[in-house]
């Protein structure tokens, strides 16, 4: 899968979760500084991302994805 697969991805997971339009959304997309997002929003995020990749996302990993980019890397790496 290329980065841009992946990124569609997240996006279309990001827009449906955070209700944000989906051009609004990069790779330098930081959840906390430009969502506002809490740790029980980041948690949901984590479980849509496990289900759209069908990988599983510890909680240690989940607290290294910070931005869009952490994310796609994180799934690359998978």
């Amino acid at each position: 899968m290329t980065d841009e697969e992946i990124f569609n991805k997240i996006k279309t997971v990001i827009t449906k979760q955070f209700e944000i339009e989906p051009e609004k959304i990069t790779p330098q997309l930081n959840f906390k500084n430009d969502l506002d997002a809490d740790s029980i929003s980041l948690l949901e995020f984590s479980l849509e991302l496990e289900e759209e990749f069908g990988k599983e996302i510890s909680d240690e990993d989940s607290a290294k994805i910070h931005t869009v980019q952490d994310a796609i890397n994180f799934i690359k790496a998978q």
